[in-house]
């Protein structure tokens, strides 16, 4: 095992890999319940929900660990799952199994490009000040997940985004959670992010927050799988009436769009506090990561799952030591007994893991000195990422707005000549996206 995963070599051991996936899967846990919640809006049974999204995630995050063996997990991913309910299944009236459809072609798109080698190339072709913002712009957003999952920070009509109620029970088990990590962190604790967790979702209880579970075991419902093949609302086979419908066909692209960065700035994310972050900002090893992440889309749409896309929160993993696939293995295997167990796991808060995604947020803004800020070609187009994807709650449309602001920046100051090739085209790329959505 030491010698497959290369655990000695990266500084790790198996103890601190088993942690690092629970912790990992803690951090991801509250998907097993919010990804059936938002799919039940299309009209997918929640318990066909549950058991394509546990065993989704678990079956790609474990082919994660093993092809690519990095400390990366996978799960139907937040934001397309609504698209798919609220806009291909409500407002555009399609059946789920069109939609699902649709997920699965653009995942098949994404492979093609990783096959050709377009989306490495594309990686490749950003400024290394780029690449530092995606990682501190991710940092934010991954505090900010965290902070809003506690109630910390809410929604205010007049003021965009406020304090939250300081009495309620979640805010107080998300400062709990902050607390312990720090404390624990500085005091050199081994897993101090994953105890910050469990102990903040023990003092839950008294408070309300974390609920006793009313079962220990949930039936499995697998109607979902297949879903592109079955009929839709239509009567057509899904996958059918997703090929012949133009719309849809641009929707794929859309998404396709969001998949693609997306996964490129979780990547850079996790990398940097996984330690395989080159210092110009490239990930080590990143081809099989994007094939892995590509064949994940489209399984989830083939499982009725979403979008299965590798997560952010698997950054707390690696900052809590994971270094190889095998902290992966386990946060699949967690994710597998989920999908029985699901009562039980889905009594863990969110509110419970702020403390694990703030603290991974600070350590991801030491990026920040590593970008010329009296550079306005390295400066502007990098603050425009940084403020764009926790501002817009979105990786995709951060790092569109860096990439445009960056290509009319180079313009206007006479830098053409060090915009590459590619980065016309990514730029290019994303102004259709922005028209499109």
């Amino acid at each position: 095992m030491d010698t497959f995963f290369k655990l000695s070599e990266r500084g790790s051991n198996s103890a601190t890999e088993v942690r690092a996936g629970l912790t990992t899967f803690l951090a991801m846990a509250y998907i097993i319940v919010v990804n059936p919640s938002i799919l039940s809006a299309a009209g997918i049974p929640t318990t066909a929900a549950v058991t394509a999204t546990c065993i989704g995630a678990a079956i790609m995050t474990i082919v994660m660990g093993v092809f690519s063996n990095r400390p990366l997990a996978c799960a139907s991913g937040m934001g397309i799952n609504s698209i798919v309910a609220y806009t291909l299944c409500g407002s555009m009236g399609y059946g789920w199994q069109t939609a699902m459809a649709v997920i699965m072609i653009e995942g098949i798109a994404i492979l093609v490009l990783v096959l050709c080698g377009l989306r490495e190339a594309i990686m490749d072709a950003i400024p290394v000040s780029l690449r530092h913002g995606i990682s501190i712009g991710l940092g934010l957003f991954i505090a900010m997940i965290g902070l809003k999952d506690a109630g910390i920070i809410v929604a205010n009509e007049s003021t965009m985004v406020a304090l939250g109620d300081v009495q309620s029970g979640a805010f107080i088990v998300g400062v709990v959670s902050i607390v312990l990590s720090v404390v624990l962190y500085s005091m050199n604790v081994k897993g101090a992010l994953l105890w910050g967790i469990i102990v903040a979702a023990i003092i839950g209880i008294p408070l309300g927050v974390t609920p006793i579970p009313t079962a220990v075991v949930a039936p499995l419902d697998f109607s979902t799988f297949g879903a592109p093949m079955q009929a839709s609302a239509s009567g057509a086979m899904g996958l059918i009436e997703a090929i012949t419908t133009p719309t849809l066909l641009l929707f794929a692209f859309s998404l396709m769009m969001s998949d693609f960065f997306d996964t490129m700035g979780t990547a850079m994310a996790v990398a940097k506090q996984g330690e395989f972050l080159t210092d110009d900002g490239k990930v080590e090893d990143i081809r099989p990561i994007l094939i892995v992440d590509s064949v994940a889309a489209a399984v989830g749409g083939f499982f009725g799952a979403s979008s299965i896309t590798t997560f952010v929160e698997s950054s707390s993993g690696a900052a809590d030591g994971g270094r190889s696939g095998l902290t992966s293995i386990v946060t699949g295997i967690f994710f597998l007994l989920a999908a029985f167990l699901s009562p039980v796991i889905s009594c863990i808060p969110s509110a419970a893991t702020c403390g694990a995604l703030v603290f991974v947020g600070f350590l991801m803004m030491s990026d920040v000195v590593d970008i010329d800020w009296t550079d306005i070609l390295e400066g502007f187009p990098t603050f425009m990422i940084i403020a764009g994807i926790p501002f817009t709650y979105s990786i995709s449309n951060g790092i569109g707005l860096g990439f445009i602001t960056y290509v009319i920046v180079a313009i206007v100051t006479g830098k053409v000549k060090q915009i590459r090739p590619l980065m016309w085209v990514a730029a290019a790329a994303f102004l259709l996206y922005f028209l499109l959505l």
